[in-house]
Parts: C-alpha cells; sequence; structure tokens
C-alpha cells in the first residue's frame, strides 16, 4: 500500500508523538509509525522537569496527564550511613513530576487522533529510506504487521526512534558516542507504607544510588555500577550486594526483601551519551534520543525531547505556511538545539564528577 504525506515521523515516544500532534493541529498531514504494536511501552526516564511540564501546559496536554495520574516529588534527599544527610527543598513546590509514559502518549494521541490530518501506524518497521534523483529523501519503506510492505512518500522524514535509530543506520549519519564509566541496574519496587514521594541519593562503594518515587505507589531504584563490571558482578554471592542497598535505605527492607532476590530482579542498562554528527540532512532531520542521547543524570531526555518537538512544530510552520525552504529550516534547528545538549552533555559529565561531594560535611 502507498500513503503520502508532508511529514512522516518514525517513532511514537513523548518526542514523535508531541510533534506529530502539533503538526496535526496546524492541519500538516502527518503519519507517525512505531515498531511497537502499541504505545506506552514502559521506559526509563520517565520524570519532567520545569521544562518539559511548561511545554505540556503550553500546548494544553498537562491537565489531561494529571486526570490520568501523576506524581509530584516533593524533595531532594541525600542519605549517609541510612539517615537523610543533606536535604534539598524545590523553589517550584516539587524537585521534579513521575509521568508514567503511557499517559502521557495517550493524553497526547488521544488529542492526536482529533485531527484528520494525523494517522498513527502501529507494528511497523522501517526497512528503507527512498530518495530522488536529487539525493533528498522522499519517503519510506516498511514492512507492516498483517499487511506486508508498505510505501509512504513523505516531504519531511523525521526520524524519533531513539538511541538505536533505525533512521540514523539507514541515512548513514555518525553517531559519536561517549562513554560515561558506568552502567546502571535498574529495578521497581513497591514503595513502604508511609512513604513520602521525593527523590533519594545514597553514596555506595562510592557509586550512585538513587531513589525515584512512581505513581501508583512504586520506588525506581537506579544503581551505578563500573562500566563493563556486570558480567563479573553476577559471578559474586548476591545477598552482601543487595544488604548495600538495605543499609543505605532501612525502610525499603521488607520491599528489597521481597520483590529483589537474584541478580534476574534487575535490569542493566548501559550507559553512555551521545550526539549524532549531523542532524540533518536532505529533508530528514533526527529527533530526541536519535539525535542526542542522554544520560539518567539530571533526568534531561524525556525534557528535552519535548523541547525539540516544540520548536520543530514552528519551525515546520514556517515551511508549509510560510514558504520557508525545508533544508533551511532544519538545518535551523539543528543549529537553535546541538549547542544546547552539547552544553548538556558537559553538565552531565561535571555532575557526574561532583556527586560524591554532597556527601561530604560543611
Amino acid at each position: 500500500m502507498n500513503y503520502q504525506t508532508d511529514v512522516c515521523i518514525i517513532g511514537a515516544g513523548p518526542g514523535g508523538a508531541l510533534l506529530a500532534y502539533l503538526l496535526a493541529k496546524q492541519n500538516i498531514s502527518t503519519i507517525l509509525i512505531e515498531r511497537s504494536d502499541k504505545l506506552g511501552k514502559e521506559f526509563r526516564g520517565e520524570h519532567l522537569n520545569k521544562d518539559g511540564e511548561m511545554i505540556l501546559k503550553k500546548h494544553h496536554i498537562f491537565e489531561e496527564i494529571e486526570s490520568l495520574g501523576l506524581l509530584r516529588m516533593s524533595r531532594v534527599e541525600y542519605w549517609k550511613d541510612g539517615h537523610v544527610f543533606k536535604t534539598i527543598e524545590s523553589e517550584l513546590g516539587h524537585a521534579g513530576i513521575h509521568v508514567p509514559q503511557q499517559h502521557l502518549l495517550q493524553s497526547i494521541d488521544s488529542r492526536a487522533s482529533s485531527h484528520p490530518s494525523y494517522k498513527l501506524m502501529l507494528g511497523t518497521k522501517v526497512t528503507e529510506l527512498t530518495q530522488n534523483e536529487k539525493g533528498q529523501y522522499t519517503g519510506i519503506k516498511a514492512q507492516q504487521k498483517g499487511r506486508g510492505e508498505i510505501i509512504v512518500e513523505s516531504k519531511i522524514i523525521i526520524g524519533a526512534d531513539g538511541r538505536y535509530s533505525t533512521v540514523r543506520k539507514l541515512a548513514h549519519i555518525k553517531n559519536n558516542i561517549h562513554n560515561h564509566g558506568y552502567d546502571l541496574l535498574w529495578a521497581k519496587i513497591p514503595a513502604p507504607a508511609n512513604w513520602e514521594p521525593s527523590i533519594k541519593f545514597a553514596l555506595v562503594k562510592q557509586q550512585q544510588v538513587a531513589l525515584f518515587s512512581q505513581a501508583k505507589g512504586f520506588v525506581q531504584i537506579g544503581w551505578n555500577i563500573e562500566k563493563g563490571s556486570y558480567l563479573a558482578l553476577r559471578k559474586q554471592s548476591f545477598k552482601p550486594f543487595i544488604q548495600r542497598l538495605i543499609e543505605a535505605f532501612p525502610s525499603l527492607n521488607l520491599s528489597i526483601e521481597r520483590f529483589i532476590k537474584s541478580w534476574s530482579d534487575f535490569t542493566l542498562l548501559s550507559v553512555q551519551s551521545s550526539i549524532s554528527e549531523v542532524w540533518s540532512k536532505h529533508h530528514l532531520l533526527l529527533l530526541g534520543d536519535a539525535a542526542h542521547t542522554m544520560t539518567p543524570t539530571g533526568a534531561f531526555g524525556l525534557n528535552e525531547s519535548l523541547k525539540d518537538a516544540d520548536l520543530l512544530s514552528d519551525l515546520l510552520h514556517q515551511v508549509f505556511y510560510q514558504n520557508k525552504e525545508i533544508s533551511e529550516a532544519l538545518r535551523q534547528f539543528e543549529q537553535k538545539r546541538k549547542p544546547k545538549l552539547i552544553t548538556l552533555e558537559r553538565i552531565q559529565f561535571q555532575r557526574e564528577k561532583e556527586f560524591s561531594s554532597h556527601f561530604i560535611s560543611s
């Protein structure tokens, strides 16, 4: 089957979904392609900062997400020897907001679906990018579950398909990867009774452990380990390892003992940041993690992808309603956003380097 559209977006994560909605609202025909069979696949970075919150409020999406369920964390705490060592209260009234991805994407998609210029294709895997005689990208070929091959002809292609972007690979765009020296063990457990929503940090064997309160009564654990050490770590006894977490946060004792019983109860995340060498190329653009993968430090990833979508929707409005050249609009997006992401990457390195200083008495 063949389709034609103004903009084809590959990847229905937060950035891609928001961009699709903002374009459809402007009556710019948009096809949003997602490899998974459904929206809302759980991911790790689900925390809004003030920038992400502002964008969702700007586009009147935040209120619907709030009705579905979110959680404001009251403060940031640093723990030492099983007790709070230092507390930082936010001037915003919260230190971050946990938003389940399912609630975020459901809210965006429900609004986008009311516009006839929006089409969502689930279960669709991109296999090829098409180009014209000038080298400009003109569409994609994909395999859609139950339908076989489809072809989408598009004036602009947006790769919003994550850190392992297929679009980036097919466009032969180099991705500059930076090692931060650690990987991350993730686990999610029920919060104890009377758990106050907050972000909690501890230093365990000189490695960061972070707890993030989540909606629906959960706590997400992020435990830094030395880069590439997981296989050797798994050969060691699990009990002494998990005992360190209990000693750092004693109130989690019962929940940890019940829900984290072996190494298999952790998920390993390979931590790296990256900035793609170019973001725009011949009517194709990379957005979000496809262009700039962030580490979990500072919870920038989700929020930066929303900022990408917000800016790009304005620039593409100029393309379709003010006769701005496509290449110029995409180049302008890269020129505005790339330096900021390079700066944020440096900030992440600096924060990671200075983390242990928070546990030194003044």
